[in-house]
């Protein structure tokens, strides 16, 4: 199979020996020679990255290192740097793709399985992909909650069981909270361009003072900061197996809405080691690749076209709980998010203090 690769004179100043389009077997041959990659927001921790990076040394020869950044900051570096580039390939949250493509650091690669992802979940020409999904969940503090909320409608009434706390994270930076306002808004029949059902509702939840403007993690379920955390289900499982109570969490996809979102790969359009970006990527879509990812509690977005180990389904929520889920609406989420900041410092921080 013939693989295209597609970049910029600058970014392939050091690669352009090798003819285009190129097979997967030269791709593989030149990112031998590159013998590295870099990363920026793929740490071993976080979805399993760590099985992927090994199987990148053990079977291509490629060594890695990975510096951790937030999306906004992965971006910024690699339009800062632009031809004295230091990166390679980086995983940034579903809405940055576009912006990333947009300030012109990205080239596109499209992977051997283009056509088993879904069309929202990539760019038409490669240089955003979706390589795992979220979806935005409960993870309920049953031990507290015995009657956990199920929904959105049961979350924001929650003062009928004793004023429970609910932590969202750091809504307008953080793209796992910005996408929990819009499951919210969505199963209260909003949408990408109509958010105001769900700031509403928040901002009443943050005036009885039930409202923890800080992200979720680990340490903080633990510690029962919260009663109810709002985050996307793939870190809610991880987080769960990290702590030592964690049965007392029940993991629930909201019965009345809630949204698909996903981290995608980004290859610099500038890498010192584009081979071994794009067959990074390449990896990462193989079943190999998604199974490690699904191992790491991150649902692929293959997951329709591969059949996962025993061990790793029973890791996944069931799929009967995302019946009432959609994916989010690229191009209109792109831009409207960018006005999500503004909106909930005025119509929930603003309407609770």
């Amino acid at each position: 199979m013939k693989r295209y690769l597609l970049c910029g004179l600058a970014a392939c100043a050091g690669f352009a020996a090798i003819a285009q389009p190129m097979s997967l077997k030269a791709l593989e041959t030149a990112a031998r020679a590159e013998g590295k990659v870099v990363s920026v927001g793929m740490p071993d921790g976080w979805a399993n990255w760590r099985a992927t990076w090994a199987d990148m040394q053990r079977i291509h020869g490629i060594n890695h290192v990975d510096s951790d950044m937030s999306s906004a900051e992965e971006i910024a570096k690699m339009e800062a740097e632009r031809s004295n580039a230091s990166v390679d390939i980086g995983d940034v949250g579903f809405e940055f793709g576009a912006i990333a493509k947009a300030r012109g650091v990205t080239q596109a690669y499209k992977p051997s399985n283009w056509a088993q992802i879904p069309a929202w979940a990539k760019d038409a020409d490669g240089h955003w992909v979706v390589a795992y999904t979220g979806t935005i969940a409960f993870a309920v503090n049953s031990k507290r909650l015995p009657n956990p909320p199920r929904s959105w409608k049961a979350l924001f009434e929650g003062q009928a069981q004793g004023a429970y706390r609910v932590m969202i994270g750091e809504v307008g930076r953080a793209a796992q909270a910005n996408a929990a306002v819009l499951a919210a808004a969505i199963a209260l029949g909003g949408s990408e361009t109509q958010l105001k059902p769900a700031l509403s509702q928040f901002a009443q939840i943050a005036k009885q003072q039930r409202l923890i403007m800080t992200n979720p993690s680990p340490a903080l379920m633990e510690r029962g900061e919260a009663d109810v955390f709002v985050l996307y289900d793939f870190n809610a499982l991880s987080f769960r197996e990290k702590i030592p109570n964690g049965a007392d969490y029940q993991i629930l996809i909201p019965s009345d809405g809630s949204v698909t979102s996903g981290y995608t790969t980004i290859i610099n359009k500038f890498a010192p080691h584009p081979a071994a970006a794009m067959l990074t990527r390449e990896y990462i879509f193989s079943d190999a690749g998604q199974i490690n990812l699904a191992r790491g509690n991150a649902r692929p977005v293959r997951i329709d076209s591969i059949k996962l180990p025993a061990d790793v389904a029973a890791k996944l929520i069931d799929s009967a709980q995302y019946k009432n889920t959609r994916a989010v609406n690229p191009t209109l989420w792109a831009d409207e998010v960018k006005k999500l900041p503004r909106a909930w410092q005025k119509d929930v921080i603003g309407a609770a203090s």
